[in-house]
């Protein structure tokens, strides 16, 4: 597929927050509107919320849609991404739940992730589905996390004295199934840190549309690799992220501040 130049008769925007499990609602925008954008790629997951935060003008889009009603598989990524730069967004800040596959990160603590593994299987992963003759789209990835988001994430959390690894590897599983046993110590392994099921391919497609990309993981559990503790449920996730939403909410505000435009 030919991609088509971004349209101008949206109100341009300069931040786009993708939230996950436990920020369906999250009141931090100011003069919130609705806004819906139409895409080649069919609907996004959500309305966008479009408002200001410290003067900044943010949008903010449920991943999962609005009552997390959508399966990981079943997120149309490239529809989000799309219409993310369509309104005008020149950066995009991820917030995930994920599964710490390593003792020293624990339930609560933040990751800013620097590296991802794609362990999915049936999602879209490209938005170049045919090539233009003498155009080949092969996108680099050798660093898909933008450095200076991430660097704004950690500093913004030292200053507010939150928890954070600065950096780690997530794996990103299909789902909606948790992982087995021998799954879980098989990503250990593999070098991963922690595991999730949204980051592939949605930083894939922010890197193909080069919109700047960071993402912020919370532990919620230990995924089943400890034997010491039952496997993970999907109420403990719950748990836990919705114990620490607040911290979540504290980082995304005092970040996008530090965001110049």
């Amino acid at each position: 597929m030919k991609l088509l130049k971004s349209i101008s008769t949206i109100k341009m925007s300069k931040i786009a927050i993708i939230g996950g499990s436990g920020l369906e609602n999250p009141v931090i925008l100011k003069n919130a509107t609705e806004l819906k954008v139409d895409t080649p790629f069919g609907p996004t997951t959500s309305d966008f919320k479009c408002g200001t935060i410290s003067g900044k003008d943010v949008v903010l889009l449920s991943r999962h849609g609005r009552q997390h009603t959508i399966p990981p598989t079943q997120v149309n990524n490239r529809a989000n991404i799309w219409a993310i730069r369509e309104i005008g967004c020149t950066h995009i800040i991820a917030t995930t739940a994920c599964g710490s596959l390593r003792q020293e990160i624990g339930r609560g603590d933040f990751v800013v992730l620097d590296q991802f593994i794609d362990f999915t299987r049936f999602r879209p992963i490209t938005f170049f589905e045919s090539f233009e003759p003498r155009e080949m789209k092969h996108t680099p990835m050798a660093d898909p996390f933008d450095s200076f988001l991430r660097l704004k994430l950690i500093e913004t959390a030292r200053e507010l004295g939150i928890k954070v690894f600065e950096k780690g590897t997530v794996v990103t599983i299909e789902g909606p199934r948790f992982s087995t046993r021998a799954e879980s110590n098989m990503f250990r392994m593999w070098g991963a840190d922690v595991i999730n099921m949204s980051t592939a391919p949605e930083a894939i497609l922010a890197n193909e549309l080069e919109i700047p990309y960071a993402a912020i993981a919370m532990s919620t559990d230990y995924d089943c690799w400890k034997t010491d503790e039952a496997p993970v449920t999907w109420g403990d996730v719950l748990r836990v992220f919705n114990s620490n939403v607040s911290h979540v909410i504290d980082l995304l505000v005092h970040t996008v501040e530090r965001i110049q435009d």
